[in-house]
């Protein structure tokens, strides 16, 4: 790792953990500032917005009112993306969330949000994405009656085996896949835009209410397309040089995922119409019928695969950090934190989320319902430990005043408090959306407990 890069020590370790940790393999800084904002951009653009602008559309009642709450959450976003930048500019770590919530909790929360991102959040989100993947390209070709559910699992498996052959390999396939991404988006903006005859985007869909309890639920299904920039900080001692531009690849990639959301549902508005838009279910393949017919169709769909193929395997990446940092602090897990110095990727981590994505893909199956079944799954488990996260940045001011801060979020604490807040609704809002489905993933939250119980008997490595 570079001079000056190496993450910080928790308070506690012995001064022997410290020699073994800095002579081992660990991650080192090899990622470009592009590298990091494709990799951003890639998790945070997935399939959600080709499936939730008709969703804010109906609830936003006025074309002006839906494209500000796209505006609004890019700005809710980016004020997240500030408090992260703090926590990942003073604490660089492969660790990200797991290692803020080791400082600011100590290790037995730190221990369940780890357990909680493999079991459920990042495995989940692999799983959902995958199954995204496997609807749209089982229109292209079926493969049968679970079609979806076996492309799901090769992709799984493929974009698994590119990552664990190494960093550089995984993040020049992100680089590809996002610049295709973000290709096809802008082509979808230009024919909404330039080709598709104009509809009356001043119509308000029927049935709708433009109250605020409507504009709320509009707000949660933008706030929840916006989600996956968090993901960064879990890269954050690979990014060089770490500190300058952690924070300036955050901005960017805020920046860039804002205005192409507001361009994109800018050519929804102008070819299908507010009414139009909240009307349909498919509202990027229902553009795309109006320019190119049933090739448009086909168009879309490879389209939202790619997108869907995007975030799975930036998704992978990130994911395998937390993993990687749960096995170097835990001996009941440190196979976990085996880092391969040769390839610059944590293999064992790789293999074993992968493993359980593809059980989670099995469980889809079975259910019939990949998709809602994950998003079910995972939401309130996220936004639980999202809002601890920004809640740690106070906890972190108070516990370690002297800990150096290359970047502070400014307007300090009144922007971190709009943060939590935003947090704590969609955790409400998740759990009164998915209800019983919520009692899966907080259940196998619980049962990180008994495991927690038992790695303690060990002892962590420090």
């Amino acid at each position: 790792m570079a001079a000056g890069r190496e993450p910080r020590i928790i308070r506690g370790m012995s001064a022997q953990h410290e020699n073994t940790t800095q002579t081992a393999a660990q991650p080192k800084p090899v990622l470009e500032l592009r590298d990091t904002i494709a990799l951003i951009v890639g998790i945070v653009v997935g399939a959600g917005i080709f499936k939730t602008p008709s969703l804010v559309a109906a609830n936003a009642g006025d074309a002006w009112v839906m494209l500000g709450a796209w505006l609004l959450g890019g700005a809710v976003s980016l004020i997240g993306a500030l408090c992260y930048a703090e926590l990942a500019t003073a604490c660089p770590h492969a660790g990200g969330e797991y290692h803020f919530l080791t400082r600011a909790y100590g290790r037995k929360l730190s221990f369940l949000f780890a357990w909680a991102r493999l079991a459920v959040i990042t495995t989940g989100s692999i799983a959902l994405l995958a199954f995204v993947f496997g609807d749209y390209c089982s229109r292209l070709y079926s493969l049968g009656g679970q079609s979806s559910a076996i492309y799901a699992a090769l992709i799984v498996v493929a974009l698994t085996a590119v990552n664990i052959a190494g960093v550089k390999s995984g993040a020049a396939t992100q680089n590809w896949l996002t610049a295709l991404q973000l290709s096809g988006l802008l082509a979808l903006a230009v024919a909404g835009l330039a080709l598709a005859p104009a509809a009356d985007t001043a119509a308000a869909p029927a049935g709708a209410d433009p109250g605020q309890p409507a504009f709320g639920l509009a707000m949660v299904f933008v706030l929840l397309t916006y989600g996956g920039w968090n993901e960064a900080a879990y890269i954050s001692a690979e990014v060089k040089p770490g500190r300058r531009n952690m924070l300036r690849a955050l901005m960017w990639s805020m920046f860039i995922v804002t205005a192409l959301y507001l361009l994109v549902n800018l050519a929804y508005l102008r070819g299908l119409g507010l009414a139009g838009m909240a009307r349909s279910q498919v509202v990027a393949a229902d553009l795309l019928q109006q320019v190119w017919g049933s090739a448009g169709a086909q168009a879309i769909s490879v389209l939202i695969a790619i997108s869907a193929l995007t975030s799975i395997n930036a998704t992978i990446i990130f994911g395998a950090r937390s993993n990687y940092a749960l096995g170097c602090d835990w001996p009941l897990l440190g196979f976990l934190g085996r880092w391969n110095a040769r390839t610059g990727s944590p293999t064992q981590a790789l293999l074993a989320q992968g493993a359980v994505a593809l059980v989670l893909i099995a469980f889809g199956a079975r259910m019939r319902q990949g998709f809602e079944t994950m998003v079910d799954y995972i939401a309130p488990v996220f936004w639980l430990f999202f809002l601890l996260t920004g809640l740690a940045l106070f906890v972190l001011r108070w516990r370690e005043p002297e800990l150096a801060r290359p970047f502070r979020v400014p307007l300090y604490p009144l922007l971190p408090l709009a943060f939590c807040a935003s947090s704590a609704w969609l955790l409400y809002s998740s759990l009164a959306y998915t209800r019983l489905g919520a009692l899966v993933g907080v259940g196998v939250l619980a049962a990180g407990v008994p495991l927690l119980a038992l790695a303690a008997r060990r002892g962590p490595k420090y």
